[in-house]
């Protein structure tokens, strides 16, 4: 037996390599995964020039758990955690490939020195849950704060006016008043209760607890040592490092390790100057050779114009309603593509790149049929363009609705005067003052604004209408959140599994044969050339600010995820992203705000 290689590498999966050196073979193989950092959504080329390795996505670990499914001499898989930063809807999502793996008679073992309520829900997915010994197990329950910001903002000088348009929308709250609405608080509420429900399934379906004993369970389990943990049955056991072969051996006797340190993708040699000239150069293969899904991702905060590779506050970017209208001209006309699954994980945006997006999905659905993958989220623009598929696939802990539509302005007159700062306002036209800074709305021009965004809600629930025949406008509609398990109580969407689930499922009645299409990205991946074209001096500072701006704002965005941590930054900083579009338009079909789970 021979122990797994600590690598680099992010994500470490078992090869098919023979034992060529051993004169007989082992009697039991095991494969070792480790997985540590975030799993993208799609290949990241700049990622592997930058850290000299390419970024796991989300469905090479599920194709990875399928391919040791289909392998006959596999006896079970060892997953290492390194503090991965995985969502919830992540681990539900390989939650599902570690249960069709379970299914063909593989035991899965899970590893790692640090659980919290989503490590947890992933073990309840496994045979057996490992801990450090010494380390600690939390399970305190779901919870989360909000911040109401009226009041700082005055003492600041700064005045938030907004106008939304549903009762539980919950936008405008956190900047214009001290607390929450009825309507919020109910709102959230639920959702809040949804998500802790679900959390308690997972687990007490893992580990076999009942409701009482899970209750019990959690009084103690807030944060305790792993030797606790297994006492109390949350985790099997609790085992040193490198004690954990001695520990598989009194499972299978004696085994073997299977590892392949280049499988999530072949490093780069950075110290090869021709090297990272040959990868500048090529250019992404996206060309479609036969019968084919093809997958849109609609990933970030939606805007008007071309799709970025990151937003003010990084990350995953935005999505440009003509960057994703070229994409789908592109689908609807390739007659290989015989399917399309739209993925989506956006807190919505623009209210008319959301409008765009759909008539350019609704164009393909009349020719081929479309199907949706919500990941985490699919809330406001994100499900206005969910509604335009033939069927809706969520996880149970996915976000969908808020149906609604929020706009307005800072008002920073308070601000200036508290600065010192006189701003002589001049406008010509007789709407001009709208966009003034100084001054709040004047009431007719909050009815003119509110006039515009009840039209825009009143096209939302059309949409919504037309795509989801069943769904209860009375009970869905005016900002409301839901989980993804009560979506489909509500008929706002058809079915659980994750994005894997809806390829395989569209496949099918598509009656094409595994291994006999492909699975293609778009919008297409930009070549490194073009990502670094678009960073040129002068186009990276963040539109209408200057360069001392930006930096601010980008050491603020840094402060900022490390103090809500690598899990909750991506929710956080993408419904930043959409907020900011106030800046060019009014009216926005935006979450109400980032929810954060803990």
């Amino acid at each position: 037996m021979r122990n797994p290689a600590m690598t680099p590498c992010s994500f470490l999966v078992g090869a098919l390599a023979a034992a060529v050196f051993a004169p007989i073979a082992m009697a039991t193989t095991l494969s070792w995964m480790e997985l540590e950092g975030a799993l993208a959504e799609r290949a990241e080329p700049l990622a592997a020039l930058l850290s000299g390795e390419a970024q796991p996505t989300l469905r090479e670990l599920v194709a990875t758990f399928d391919e040791a499914a289909s392998r006959a001499d596999l006896d079970g898989v060892v997953l290492r955690l390194r503090q991965p930063a995985l969502t919830m809807t992540q681990v539900e999502e390989i939650g599902e490939a570690i249960t069709r793996l379970r299914d063909a008679g593989k035991r899965v073992h899970l590893f790692t020195e640090i659980y919290g309520p989503v490590e947890l829900v992933l073990g309840a997915y496994c045979d057996e849950v490992i801990a450090q010994s010494g380390a600690a197990v939390s399970l305190p329950g779901a919870y989360m704060e909000e911040m109401y910001l009226a009041d700082a903002l005055g003492m600041i000088g700064v005045k938030a006016d907004f106008v939304q348009v549903g009762d539980y929308k919950g936008a405008a709250e956190t900047l214009v008043n001290t607390e929450p609405s009825k309507a919020w608080n109910q709102n959230i509420s639920q959702l809040l209760d949804s998500r802790y429900e679900t959390l308690r399934e997972h687990i007490e379906r893992g580990r076999n607890f009942t409701g009482a004993q899970l209750d019990e369970v959690m009084e103690r389990a807030w944060f305790i040592s792993s030797e606790e943990a297994a006492s109390i049955g949350l985790v099997d056991a609790a085992v040193d490092r490198l004690s954990l072969n001695d520990h598989l051996e009194t499972q299978y006797g004696e085994f073997d390790f299977e590892i392949n340190e280049n499988a999530s993708g072949s490093l780069m040699e950075m110290s090869n100057p021709f090297a990272i000239f040959q990868m500048l150069m090529e250019e992404p293969d996206n060309a479609v050779r036969r019968n084919s899904i093809a997958v849109l991702h609609v990933n970030g905060a939606i805007i008007d114009g071309e799709s970025t590779e990151g937003g003010i506050l990084g990350g995953s970017g935005s999505v440009g309603s003509l960057t994703m209208r070229e994409a789908l001209a592109d689908i609807e006309h390739e007659p290989k593509i015989r399917g399309l699954i739209v993925r989506i994980d956006s807190p919505g945006g623009s209210a008319i790149a959301s409008e765009s997006i759909w008539l350019g999905v609704n164009r393909v659905a009349k020719k081929k049929p479309v199907w949706i993958s919500v990941g985490s989220m699919a809330a406001s623009g994100g499900y206005y363009i969910a509604v335009s598929g033939d069927r809706i696939y969520v996880n149970p802990s996915s976000i969908v609705g808020s149906i609604g539509v929020v706009g307005g302005k800072y008002v920073l007159g308070g601000a200036y005067e508290k600065l010192n700062i006189n701003v002589i306002p001049r406008g010509r036209g007789p709407m001009a003052s709208l966009a003034s800074t100084l001054i709040p709305w004047t009431p007719e021009q909050r009815g003119l604004v509110r006039e515009r965004m009840a039209e825009t809600y009143e096209q939302f629930v059309a949409r919504v209408k037309a795509g989801r025949p069943d769904i209860d406008i009375s009970q869905t509609a005016e900002g409301r959140l839901f989980s993804g398990d009560k979506a489909i109580a509500m008929n706002m969407a058809d079915k659980i599994g994750g994005i894997d689930t809806a390829i395989n499922d569209l496949a099918r009645e598509l009656n094409l044969a595994k291994g006999a299409y492909d699975v293609v990205n778009f919008p297409p991946p930009k070549s490194l050339a073009e990502i670094f074209e678009s960073m040129i001096p002068g186009t990276v500072r963040a539109p209408g600010l200057d360069n001392s701006h930006s930096a601010i704002i980008t050491e603020g965005a840094g402060l900022l995820r490390e103090l809500v941590g690598p899990r909750a930054w991506p929710g956080l900083r993408d419904s930043m992203n959409a907020l900011l579009h106030l800046r060019n338009e009014p009216v926005l079909l935006a979450s109400p705000r980032a929810l954060i789970f803990r």
